[in-house]
């Protein structure tokens, strides 16, 4: 009786080890192949970067950054370029931040939550993942011909601040909700009003992923060509914007916000669509400094992430 009582047990046991270790090889396969897809990602993109550095870097030089384009690629520059691509960022950013980090707050602390709050934030979930050439199109019909904006600073900033909005939304609203409950409780407990919650503590406590959600969003802006394309970006420019600031009054002038331009993308791509070799080493050269800034760029926001949480932490 001890024996047949003992058996089943003795393979139920049994089934029970193989099973384990039929999973831990599972497991242990789909470690391995990610892990190779990671190596063969990782050793394909370094390649790739060796390749871009190998090919520019030696071109880098002062006059490379100070001289206009040029027919001849000896004395071509992105200074037109590098220029046009920092005045659409200040404009990109002046006009997206402010309202996507408010847009976020609204919706987060404010809004109801109601179907119509649902299909709001649907709708800015689904416009963070469409193509940028949508927001060209629709800039083109808005800002170009409608507006009359022409093709200029200012509207290639609203384009790109279009595209980044719903990523700054969205990274707002995640960020503020990583702050616990019991921080706005106990704010309420000390008698502060609604906004003076969100202004003292909510903000503060999530400022880090914030502004890396910001930093991140900037990062993909400065990349983009198919939008800038479709206003009518132009591919060889030989002077700069308008100064900001003169000698006469009143000293600071907006002019600049309706001056054409080109940014290095485009400056690339002008570069890389032509058959002398000597351009594609420029364009090589463009593409180093333009993955130069977006790293830096990601580099900076992951600082800012760090120093956020190790001063939450004390």
């Amino acid at each position: 009786m001890m024996n047949l009582v003992s058996s089943p047990q003795h393979g139920d046991q049994t089934d029970i080890r193989t099973s384990i270790r039929r999973r831990q090889l599972v497991d242990m396969a789909f470690g391995v192949a990610g892990l190779m897809s990671l190596l063969f990602a990782l050793v394909t993109l370094l390649a790739l970067i060796v390749d871009l550095a190998m090919t520019g870097v030696p071109r880098l030089s002062m006059d490379f950054f100070m001289n206009f384009p040029s027919r001849f690629p000896e004395r071509a520059g992105i200074l037109s370029a590098w220029v046009g691509s920092f005045a659409i960022m200040l404009t990109t950013a002046l006009c997206a931040i402010p309202l996507g980090i408010a847009a976020g707050v609204y919706l987060e602390e404010y809004a109801p939550k109601n179907w119509l709050t649902l299909l709001v934030e649907l709708n800015i979930i689904n416009l963070a993942g469409i193509p940028s050439i949508t927001f060209g199109l629709m800039a083109l019909g808005l800002f170009v011909y409608k507006l009359n904006l022409g093709q200029s600073i200012l509207t290639a900033g609203l384009t790109l601040g279009l595209l980044v909005l719903p990523i700054i939304i969205v990274t707002t609203r995640e960020a503020i909700r990583t702050v616990p409950d019991s921080m706005r409780e106990a704010a309420y407990a000390l008698g502060a009003s609604k906004w003076q919650m969100v202004r003292h503590h909510v903000l503060p406590y999530s400022s880090g992923g914030i502004l890396t959600g910001v930093i991140i969003s900037l990062s993909r802006a400065i990349g983009e060509t198919a939008p800038l394309i479709t206003i009518g970006a132009l591919t060889f420019i030989a002077f700069l914007p308008t100064p900001p600031v003169g000698a006469e009054f009143p000293f600071v002038s907006f002019q600049w916000l309706s001056d054409p331009f080109t940014v290095m993308p485009i400056q690339m791509f002008n570069w890389i669509s032509r058959p002398q070799p000597e351009f594609h080493v420029n364009a090589a050269a463009t593409g180093i400094v333009l993955l130069v800034m977006t790293l830096v760029m990601n580099g900076f926001a992951i600082w800012i992430r760090y120093r956020f949480r190790k001063r939450l932490k004390w």
